[in-house]
């Protein structure tokens, strides 16, 4: 996969420190800090995720950017997550 696409990153073994889920209209957004980034890694769901605080990840994302309130903001957009 990551020969197909080459703005796909891969990272093995981060540790989550925060972990938050909000509810929009048909999706959870989930969002992680991970230990050592300042970038928050954001993935959707269509029911609740179990708590990663604390726990070690595998995480396949691309950068993208969201704006919030006017401000171009960097973000990880999550392809694939495991627990590792």
């Amino acid at each position: 996969m990551l020969e197909r696409h080459k703005l796909l990153v891969h990272s093995e073994r981060k540790r989550v420190i925060s972990h938050a889920q909000r509810d929009t209209e048909n999706w959870i957004i989930n969002t992680l800090v991970l230990d050592g980034c300042d970038v928050p890694f954001r993935f959707k769901r269509k029911k609740p995720y179990k708590n990663l605080k604390g726990t070690y990840v595998n995480l396949t994302y691309y950068p993208g950017t969201e704006s919030v309130a006017g401000i171009e903001v960097e973000v990880m957009n999550v392809v694939r997550i495991r627990t590792s």
